[in-house]
């Protein structure tokens, strides 16, 4: 397939800017087949049966873009994409010119860092401060909006822009078909006998990257980590044995676990993915799926027409923008139904 097959139009006015006022005050498109439905998104809880399992990734995002100078003069911006340990990042780096190894930065005038070495358009720093690197991002970063958002992040951001369940520290971006939920809501879940369970995949800065080529079999998908726990596996595993479905909260959620399933079975474990999903994907482990809308001509846009079908989820995308949806990740939600 083309990339032009995956384009639609969208009014710039429709990209959601600021979340709802309440969290959880959004609109859901059910979309099963050719089938739509415009609903609320507190009728989710209506469309979930008892003994079914909800999959969330508890990453959490931080604090990740830091602003500076380097030591030589000249200013600096670098976006941490990955941390690799106490001390030392991978880093997207803005400058006048490229830093080379051994170039000194300093951020927020308090942080030195050395540009270590590079590693293909990353760059690796190493923070020479004692404090642990995830203390500096929380004290002197700022949260990386994505760049469709038109404005600096606020204070509204630090809450709005994490889901109120993320737990494990090292995401670029949100996964957002999360910021929908609430505690109350997850709790009336809970209630209804509704298994929730978790993954962790740290969503990183690649997920905004365009493709950039016209065969899309020829783009190369970013790398990213995820875990699946043991106790999530079980659940999956019960779920499927009784008849039950497998609902994935979020495309970051259904990457770790169609990733953690390649072999075959849906196996426990850490791991690094750069799966890519596309038409004629076999899915393995998700039965519905809940997710925002996507851009134009965007990997995820591919991995939701292949998992709900590419002419329904062409039809379901232009309902959408006819009834005014809001697009992105402050946006609206649609459950999908998969396309067997």
């Amino acid at each position: 397939m083309q990339l032009s097959d995956f384009d639609y139009h969208l009014p710039e006015q429709l990209i959601a800017q600021h979340p709802p006022a309440e969290r959880g005050a959004s609109r859901l498109l059910h979309v099963a087949g050719q089938n739509r439905a415009d609903l609320r998104f507190s009728d989710f809880i209506d469309h979930i049966s008892p003994g079914d399992v909800m999959v969330f990734n508890d990453t959490r995002v931080i604090k990740a873009r830091l602003f500076g100078e380097k030591a030589s003069g000249g200013k600096v911006e670098a976006l941490i994409e990955r941390v690799l340990d106490a001390h030392t990042a991978l880093a997207h780096v803005r400058a006048s010119k490229s830093p080379k190894p051994g170039t000194r930065l300093i951020f927020a005038e308090r942080w030195e860092a050395e540009m270590v070495e590079r590693h293909g358009e990353l760059f690796k720093l190493r923070f020479l401060a004692e404090d642990n690197l995830f203390d500096i991002l929380e004290a002197s970063g700022k949260l990386p909006l994505p760049p469709y958002i038109e404005r600096g992040a606020g204070d509204e951001d630090d809450e709005r822009y994490q889901t109120v369940y993320a737990r494990e520290r090292g995401a670029v971006a949100a996964p957002t078909a999360g910021l929908h939920f609430t505690e109350d809501m997850l709790e009336q879940l809970r209630a209804k006998g509704v298994h929730l369970a978790y993954v962790t995949l740290h969503v990183g800065a690649g997920t905004f990257q365009p493709v950039r080529v016209d065969n899309i079999a020829e783009h190369k998908m970013h790398s990213e980590i995820y875990e699946v726990p043991e106790a999530t596996r079980a659940l999956i595993a019960e779920a499927h044995a009784s008849g039950r479905k497998v609902l994935s909260v979020g495309t970051t959620s259904m990457r770790a676990l169609e990733s953690a399933a390649r072999g075959g079975e849906l196996a426990a474990g850490c791991g690094e993915t750069d799966i890519f999903i596309t038409p004629g994907y076999r899915f393995r482990v998700v039965d519905r799926l809940l997710t925002n809308f996507h851009l134009p001509k965007s990997t995820l846009l591919m991995l939701v027409s292949a998992f709900a079908g590419y002419e329904e989820m062409r039809a379901a995308y232009q309902h959408a923008v006819e009834r005014e949806y809001r697009f992105f990740s402050y946006g609206d939600a649609m459950l999908l139904e998969r396309k067997d």
